[in-house]
């Protein structure tokens, strides 16, 4: 068992932090509004910080789970920041999805403080990460990374480690790449068979078994269907995701035409009023 903090308990990171304390882990939490580490602290025990640095003071392991790159260096690099207590030897596991260039920006930090930093972002949804199954895909070093592992597994179902620092923040815009242009073929695809006449739930019956059966199908195609999206991983933070997929295509020269196209239509989502939808009302713009 660990000694651990957890920063920013959010959507995602309020369940994580759950799961760590449910393992037996001995967890101190901080999160920009008290009052929610306090609801926290009541309902799974542990202790609440004042600052991320008081969190992270004597920690193994300080995870962090917060909005963008801005809200990560505030929390780590900034003034009470992690950084400013981090112990030589710790490691800092990053859940948070942001770009690889502050991945690698706060893996040099922590080096010369002699401690650790993994990239740790996670894919699964509010729904994977309160049943504690996310996958977590990370990026590190080999050493830091097998000492981490296990007290990851706490609320993931899958965990690998892709290379160096910056690696999991590459492969989680792979996911959100793929995301994007799945959810746009569904979206055609369920419009499609409405028009056609088609009954919507047997279609997604017969093909989800076959070709183009996935996730996403399998987990939002009936919901799709019946016009409900007041739950599950919001337009507007998709919209995050895939502006760092873009500017990093735009670094290593990458072509994303979909994937850019998409974004347009998850804009058009937001002028809708969507922008706390979740990502399947893609479909909304079909039959708007």
């Amino acid at each position: 068992m660990a000694k651990v903090a957890f920063v920013g308990l959010g959507v995602m990171g309020y369940p994580m932090a759950g799961h760590l304390a449910a393992k037996g882990h001995s967890v101190t939490v901080y999160n920009r509004t008290a009052a929610k580490a306090e609801a926290w602290v009541a309902e799974h025990g542990g202790a609440s910080a004042p600052t991320p640095a008081e969190a992270a003071r004597g920690a193994e392991i300080v995870f962090s789970c917060v909005g963008n790159d801005d809200d990560l260096r505030g929390v780590t690099t900034g003034a009470g920041g992690v950084f400013e207590t981090l112990a030589p030897g710790a490691i800092l596991v990053d859940n948070t999805t942001a770009s690889a260039a502050v991945a690698r920006e706060l893996s040099e930090a922590a080096r010369a403080r002699g401690a650790r930093f993994i990239d740790a972002p996670v894919s699964g949804g509010q729904a994977g990460a309160e049943n504690g199954v996310l996958t977590v895909m990370c990026g590190g070093e080999e050493e830091a990374y097998a000492r981490a592992e296990p007290v990851i597994l706490a609320f993931a179902r899958a965990c690998r480690l892709m290379g160096p620092a910056g690696s999991g923040q590459l492969t989680k815009m792979v996911n959100q790449i793929t995301i994007a242009g799945l959810l746009q073929g569904l979206s055609e695809a369920l419009s499609f068979a409405r028009k056609a006449g088609l009954d919507g739930e047997a279609v997604l019956e017969v093909i989800s078994k076959g070709a183009a059966g996935s996730w996403q199908m399998e987990n939002r195609g009936k919901t799709m269907l019946a016009d409900a999206f007041d739950f599950g991983f919001a337009v507007d933070w998709m919209r995050k995701d895939l502006a760092i997929c873009l500017g990093e295509a735009d670094r290593n020269g990458a072509a994303l035409p979909v994937t850019a196209l998409v974004d347009q239509f998850y804009k058009e989502v937001q002028g809708m009023g969507g922008g706390r939808w979740d990502t399947s009302s893609l479909i909304r713009r079909l039959t708007k």
